[in-house]
């Protein structure tokens, strides 16, 4: 098995500009990339819809190396329901602690210098209050499961994560492919994995040749593939070998390509200008406002 790398998380997002507030202004993430789509993406990139959606890439830093975050936006969806299956992201930044105290947003300080801040949407992000890491501040992102064995050897067994840490007594596991990037933490919720309609997704990379063998090992498992192996474009971008997989919980896992993934989530200088130019182009909120309709909730 050759290198496989922690990407991203994806979030959708129901109010595009006060997410981008939280992300850039209280996390102190750039604008990695920023794309448009008319219609929806064959690999149901933006969820089980059809219509005009967004995708917006922030983080610390490149995805190279990296874990970022993946914002999806459906212009005509307002909100979407949380369930117990994203339990938070943690990152290393006292810059964001503080930006979070300025800003008047929300904070809850968890444990001894650990805030938990909730973005738009109620996805939960907890702060540890120390000078930022000069690798990825991402420290690790937490999934909830029902049953933690299962769990962890279909991550450790059939996707070839590595185990750091399980404790049997607090339910909870902590997996990577490497010591330098964003772990998965994997933690009991004591009873059945509810996704709502927020279901998000984790992605990861590995070279092209390890897809086809990634395909084949959950059909011989009979583990669930939510799409098969499938090519996908990006109009004058490189095009990207995507297959999805659910884990025993129903958990999103995207695999791609990593050779075109570079190639394809190399940063865009004009990211921040392609995201505040689409939203204020964006008259959906009006639109809804004039009928005297609220946009609908997932």
């Amino acid at each position: 098995m050759g290198t496989r790398r922690a990407l991203h998380f994806v979030f959708k997002v129901g109010d595009r500009g006060r997410s981008a507030r939280f992300y850039r202004e209280l996390l102190g993430m750039s604008v990695l990339r920023h794309e448009e789509f008319e219609e929806g993406c064959k690999a149901s990139c933006n969820g089980p819809y059809d219509g005009k959606w967004s995708k917006t890439m922030v983080g610390y830093g490149p995805e190279d190396n990296h874990f970022v975050a993946e914002l999806t936006y459906n212009y005509g969806i307002g909100e979407y329901r949380l369930g117990n299956d994203f339990l938070g992201i943690t990152l290393v930044s006292s810059q964001a602690v503080s930006n979070a105290k300025k800003m008047g947003w929300p904070l809850k300080e968890v444990t001894a210098g650990i805030f938990e801040a909730e973005a738009p949407g109620g996805y939960k992000f907890y702060l540890e209050d120390k000078e930022q890491l000069k690798q990825d501040p991402v420290l690790k992102v937490t999934l909830g499961v029902s049953d933690l064995q299962k769990s962890v050897n279909y991550w450790s067994d059939l996707l070839g994560m590595k185990i750091y840490e399980k404790d049997e007594e607090k339910q909870r596991a902590l997996l990577g492919y490497a010591d330098n990037q964003c772990k998965l933490e994997l933690k009991n919720v004591g009873g059945a994995v509810d996704h709502g309609t927020a279901f998000g997704r984790i992605a990861f990379s590995c070279a092209k040749e390890e897809l086809p063998n990634i395909e084949a090992l959950m059909k011989k498992e009979n583990q669930k593939i939510l799409t098969p192996l499938v090519s996908l474009d990006t109009p004058g971008k490189a095009t990207v070998q995507v297959i999805i997989l659910a884990d025993p919980d129903g958990h999103e896992i995207c695999f791609v390509g990593d050779e075109a993934f570079r190639d394809l989530s190399k940063v865009d200088p004009n990211g921040d200008k392609l995201l505040d130019d689409a939203m204020a182009a964006d008259n959906s909120e009006k639109w809804f406002a004039a009928q005297k309709r609220k946009k609908a909730s997932a």
